[in-house]
């Protein structure tokens, strides 16, 4: 099935506008065994959910963090952009796709982590506590089973609690 771009956008525009969940119409995937084709040229970015710092953008390709099962998801960081510590309660694969991405283990935020180039490969085990930070605006293709959370290790890091102006 070919995913149009008005029917991504449609619904990346319910994620974009604060849902807690990433909809994709029902429309673009099979109601049984069946593939799903994404070409480049259809993917759309629209924001990203509200667990990640601002700035960062998302583009979902097959299924929703927020729901049970299999789910897709592309994000696009502009240089310099950090995720702080944080867990996640089950695994997270990780492909960078474009850019520069640094990913490494810890509790606390190490600006000497290396970037890993297009092409890299990271799986985090669901509890591990780790970092990322973009060198040059970067992609990431998040590959896992929702639904999906991220629970930062120092509360003050989660944009969920700070204020909106």
């Amino acid at each position: 099935m070919t995913r149009s771009r008005s029917a991504v956008a449609l619904g990346l525009a319910a994620f974009a506008l604060g849902s807690a969940a990433i909809l994709v119409p029902a429309g673009l995937q099979a109601a049984g065994p069946h593939h799903t084709i994404v070409p480049a040229e259809a993917i759309v970015w629209g924001a990203a959910p509200p667990s990640l710092p601002s700035g960062a953008q998302a583009a979902a390709l097959l299924g929703s963090p927020a729901k049970e099962g299999p789910f897709v998801l592309r994000l696009k960081f502009p240089a310099g952009f950090v995720i702080p510590p944080h867990t996640h309660s089950k695994d997270e694969f990780v492909t960078v796709i474009a850019g520069g991405f640094a990913v490494a283990a810890g509790e606390t935020l190490d600006a000497a982590a290396k970037p890993l180039p297009a092409g890299s490969f990271v799986h985090l085990p669901a509890g591990m506590p780790h970092f990322a930070r973009a060198y040059g605006e970067t992609v990431v293709q998040i590959n896992g089973v929702g639904p999906f959370d991220v629970n930062y290790l120092d509360p003050k890091d989660d944009p969920r609690r700070k204020p909106t102006n």
